[in-house]
């Protein structure tokens, strides 16, 4: 059975089309900076990977181009030989706690619910229904993000916020990222070769978050309510003071809407930096002298050890740091400059090692604390392994 993954993020759109249950890929690829100027993509099939550079204004357009790639590559003879297509899904909500076949229900529910990641749940809705157009007989689903991040006890998940907020409003931590999270976690675990292990998994790509995984559960994750809490990203500005918020509205007559706008959209290392919210432009600027982007990146990484310190200490301790998505996997003075942050916990990096973008490795030394790993990521594995259970 031919299943393909969607998986359209903030500012990119992975894509995998596979042959099921024995995982074969057929053809891949990434398409990057969505909506934010000098957009590319990159396809691999037969071992080949090419690159193209084409203007990608919206999801919608980039999903067209994917489309095309499978037409003009003649990976299927027919677009009816994908028999199902699994769409990543940033937030579930409540409705949610498990992958779903979609129907109009479950587009209604994910696009209700995109007030809560709105930036990703749109963009799903979007992947969707183009899908829907192209691939008419297709069995779509629905991978939930949020799914993995279920096991959070109360404490973790709860705000210290009118307790009739939650009840009556659905307002709690939900995470995001946990198709990758737990990914990257069974890996890490394989690696370790044992199941009962302190695991902090950093999810660092243009949208980032960071999760404390004990015995292969999620107990903690630094996204919240959306994806606009905990870390410094892209556009987004994490964790803040909340009254900034009425203050601002008050001082400029900002709306909800303007806010809700500046703090997902304008805010981040694109702030801070002044230059771009990618990362790889970021370090450009450093290597130029640029002192808004070295601010940038300092508050960055500061944030980042932040979380991994607060998650070692509530699972007292860390057998694994693992390092996946676009920054993780390829940043490598990223990975450094976090990992020297936390020397304090015995942690060693092993420099030749981290010199490496987008393979699996142990990056830490031999004698340190703990292990950290680049875990490349694959969220479309998943959803196609999801997908198949629904669709044979």
């Amino acid at each position: 059975m031919k299943v393909l993954s969607v998986n359209a993020g903030s500012s990119s759109l992975k894509f995998q089309l596979y042959e099921m249950p024995e995982e074969k890929v057929l053809i891949s690829g990434l398409m990057e900076r969505i909506g934010i100027g000098n957009s590319f993509y990159t396809i691999k099939i037969n071992g080949k990977k090419i690159k193209k550079e084409k203007e990608l204004d919206n999801h919608a357009t980039a999903f067209k181009v994917l489309v095309d790639e499978l037409k003009e590559n003649k990976v299927v003879d027919s677009l009816d030989d994908i028999k199902a297509i699994g769409n990543r899904v940033a937030q579930g909500g409540d409705y949610f706690d498990k992958s779903v076949v979609i129907d109009d229900d479950v587009l209604d529910k994910i696009n209700e619910l995109s007030c809560f990641a709105p930036l990703h749940n749109p963009a799903a809705v979007v992947a969707i229904k183009a899908a829907k157009q192209v691939f008419p007989n297709a069995l779509q689903t629905a991978v939930f993000d949020t799914a993995f991040h279920k096991t959070m006890p109360k404490e973790n998940y709860l705000y210290a916020l009118p307790y009739s907020w939650y009840t009556d409003y659905k307002v709690r931590r939900y995470g995001a990222h946990g198709t990758s999270h737990k990914y990257v976690a069974q890996r890490a675990n394989e690696l370790l070769g044992r199941n009962d292990t302190k695991l902090i998994t950093c999810h660092i790509g243009n949208g980032a978050s960071i999760s404390a995984v004990l015995n292969g559960k999620c107990i903690n994750t630094s996204m919240g309510l959306t994806p606009n809490a905990g870390l410094i990203m892209g556009t987004r500005c994490g964790d803040i003071d909340a009254s900034i918020i009425p203050y601002m509205m008050e001082k400029t007559g900002m709306s909800a809407k303007d806010i809700d706008k500046a703090i997902n959209k304008e805010s981040g290392l694109l702030a801070i930096s002044r230059k771009s919210s990618d990362s790889r432009d970021i370090e450009d600027g450093i290597a130029q002298g640029d002192e808004n982007c070295i601010l940038a990146q300092k508050m960055y990484v500061r944030r980042i050890t932040d979380y991994i310190a607060k998650y070692y200490v509530e699972m007292q301790g860390c057998d694994a740091i693992v390092f996946t998505a676009g920054i993780g996997e390829k940043s490598i003075d990223t990975r450094r400059d976090v990992l020297n942050e936390l020397k304090v916990l015995g942690v060693k990096l092993d420099n030749e090692a981290n010199n490496v973008k987008g393979e699996e490795r142990l990056i830490s030394a031999p004698d340190s604390s703990i292990k950290c790993y680049v875990i490349p990521t694959d969220e479309e594995l998943m959803i196609a392994r999801d997908t198949y259970e629904l669709a044979k």
